[in-house]
């Protein structure tokens, strides 16, 4: 009931904050948070097409195509829960009944990645940090983009994987190099679909984590990552069932 009463009046305060920024920035800055909004979204899109497939190759050397091609289903239940926690089940029968992961490796790789594997995040506190910099026209040194660095890694680390908690850890960010907090509010219109990407971006690197170990520990059927039925018996998830829920 807490959380209940909190989301509903979470949007008042919210208003209450932009209503400040007003008096603060410009309204030019509200174009700019476009620009953001597709920087951040096509850097998590980048790390998910680009960087995970050459990490996987030059691992595994396996074919990244057909690693991408099995992780759909998952990508896209995260996509629309946010959340890499309730993703857990789904991307462990990915990992287990499509890419040929045995359940040992999978079981322990998996929730751990859930837990500390949060490279959208930290993609997204770096980014907002520096756009929210930028609108209270405040200059970061070599060292506040380091300290950025450090501190985005250790906050995404520590990040639960539930829908919105990224923003919460950002605020620890900005009071790493002296950013005001309320900056956040800036981002929060925009956050909801990126969060879902970052989401998507967070549990693909699980995987394919996942993968690298299982290859490395010998405790992976290559047969059946290559087979491009496997898993296909598994049950269709019916987003609608759990959207009613």
């Amino acid at each position: 009931r807490l959380v209940t009463i909190l989301m509903n009046i979470a949007p008042y305060g919210v208003f209450a904050l932009l209503a400040t920024l007003f008096t603060t920035v410009s309204l030019d800055t509200f174009g700019n948070l476009i620009k953001y909004f597709f920087v951040v979204f096509f850097v998590l899109v980048i790390h998910a097409l680009v960087t995970y497939p050459i990490i996987l190759k030059m691992l595994t050397g396996l074919n990244p195509l057909i690693f991408l091609k099995k992780m759909r289903d998952a990508a896209i239940f995260a996509f629309s829960t946010a959340s890499s926690n309730a993703t857990i089940p789904v991307t462990l029968e990915t990992a287990t009944k499509k890419m040929g992961v045995k359940n040992s490796i999978a079981s322990f790789t998996v929730p751990l990645g859930a837990t500390i594997n949060m490279d959208g995040t930290a993609i997204m506190q770096g980014v907002a940090t520096v756009f929210i910099a930028q609108v209270f026209t405040q200059d970061l040194t070599l060292a506040d983009y380091l300290t950025v660095v450090l501190t985005a890694t250790l906050a995404s680390i520590g990040t639960a994987g539930v829908p919105g908690v990224g923003l919460i850890m950002l605020a620890m960010v900005l009071d790493q190099v002296g950013l005001p907090v309320e900056g956040i509010a800036l981002i929060i219109g925009v956050d909801r679909i990126l969060d879902m990407t970052r989401t998507a971006v967070n549990v693909t690197g699980d995987s394919m984590v996942s993968v690298v170990i299982a290859k490395s520990e010998d405790q992976f059927d290559e047969d059946m990552y290559l087979d491009p039925k496997a898993g296909h018996n598994i049950e269709e998830i019916d987003f609608k069932h759990l959207k009613d829920n």
